[in-house]
C-alpha cells in the first residue's frame, strides 16, 4: 500500500491518448519519506539532547555507584570476601550488563513508550502514516531512529561505567572491536524491534504492567548481574534449570555478547549469541509489524 506525493508527468504518445506517468517510483518515494521520518526523530533528539543524556544515565550511574562504589566503600562489595580482586571481578561483570539494559531501556523508551502515547491520546501516529511509503515503513523508520539512539546510549554509558568505582576496585576490560561493531548494531535493532512489539502490544493504560511483568523479569533473568557460564551452578538433581530458563530472554545473549566484546571473562559461545539475536530481531519485527498495521487500520 504505498502512497506517492510525487507529481506526474503527461505523456502522448503516438497514437494520440494522453497517459500520466509518475515522476519518480514508487520505491524511490517510499525512501524519502523513510528518510525525511528518521531525519525528523532525530532532529526532535537534537533538540532534546540534554533530557536523552541525563534520562540515559540515570539508571546505569545508579547501578554502578551503588555496587562499584557505595558497597565496595562500606565493606558490603559483591565479591568481598576475595578482597578488591573479588570485587573488581564482580565490576568486570557488571559493566557489560550496565551498556546491554542502558541498549534495552532506550529500545524500549524511544519505540514502545512513545508509540504507546502517539497511538493514546496524541494520536500523533495518523499525521506519520499519510507519509508517501508504505504503513510497515512508517514502523521500520521508528525503529530504525530507536536503534541510532540506543548506539548513542551505548557510547555515552560505557565510559561512565568503567570509571565509577571504589577506589581499589577496576573493570578488568578488553575490547574486541570486531564483536563490538557488529554485536552493537544488532543488538540496537534487537531492542527497538522488541520496543515496537511492547509498544504495539501494550495500551497506554496498562504500561506499568509491561515494565512489572516483562521489562523488570528481562533485567534480572537477563544476565545484567552475572555470567550465564555461573548459572549451571543452580541445579536440582543435576538439571540446570536455570541456566535453560534464561535462554527464553533476549537480554541475557546481548549481555553475554557484552562480555564477549568488552571482557576476557567466561561467556556463551558467539556462535548460539548471534543467531540468536538475528533470530529474535526477525521475530519481534515481524510480530510488531503486524501488531503495528492491525492498530493502525482499527
Amino acid at each position: 500500500m504505498a502512497r506517492s506525493a510525487a507529481p506526474s508527468v503527461p505523456a502522448r504518445p503516438a497514437d494520440g491518448r494522453i497517459t500520466v506517468r509518475p515522476a519518480r517510483s514508487a520505491a524511490a518515494s517510499s525512501r524519502s519519506a523513510l528518510a525525511a521520518l528518521i531525519r525528523r526523530d532525530l532532529a526532535v533528539l537534537g533538540k532534546n539532547f540534554g533530557e536523552f543524556v541525563g534520562r540515559t544515565l540515570m539508571q546505569p550511574f545508579l547501578l554502578v555507584f551503588v555496587f562499584l562504589y557505595v558497597f565496595p566503600t562500606i565493606g558490603q562489595g559483591i565479591g568481598s570476601g576475595g578482597g578488591r580482586a573479588g570485587e573488581s571481578a564482580f565490576a568486570t561483570v557488571l559493566v557489560p550488563g550496565v551498556v546491554s539494559i542502558a541498549i534495552m531501556f532506550q529500545g524500549i523508551q524511544s519505540v514502545a513508550i512513545q508509540m504507546s502515547t502517539e497511538f493514546g491520546y496524541t494520536r500523533e501516529i495518523e499525521d506519520r502514516v499519510q507519509a508517501p511509503c508504505p504503513i510497515w515503513l512508517v514502523a521500520i523508520a521508528r525503529v530504525l531512529s530507536g536503534a541510532a539512539q540506543g548506539l548513542i546510549s551505548a557510547v555515552i554509558v560505557l565510559p561512565i561505567a568503567a570509571v565509577v568505582h571504589a577506589p581499589g576496585v577496576h573493570a578488568e576490560l578488553s575490547i574486541h572491536w570486531w564483536i563490538v561493531i557488529t554485536l552493537i548494531p544488532l543488538a540496537c535493532i534487537t531492542m527497538t524491534s522488541l520496543g515496537l512489539l511492547l509498544g504495539t502490544t501494550f495500551q497506554p493504560r496498562n504500561i506499568g504492567v509491561m515494565f512489572g511483568f516483562v521489562v523488570l523479569p528481562l533485567v534480572f533473568l537477563g544476565g545484567t548481574y552475572y555470567q550465564w557460564t555461573k548459572l549451571s551452578m543452580v541445579h536440582i538433581g543435576g538439571f540446570h534449570w536455570l541456566q535453560i530458563l534464561v535462554l527464553v530472554n533476549p537480554l541475557i545473549y546481548l549481555t553475554e555478547g557484552m562480555r564477549a566484546g568488552f571482557t576476557e571473562t567466561s561467556h556463551m559461545s558467539l556462535y548460539i549469541v548471534y543467531p540468536a539475536l538475528v533470530a529474535l530481531c526477525a521475530l519481534f519485527l515481524g510480530l510488531g509489524l503486524r501488531n503495528f498495521r492491525r492498530r493502525v487500520l482499527s
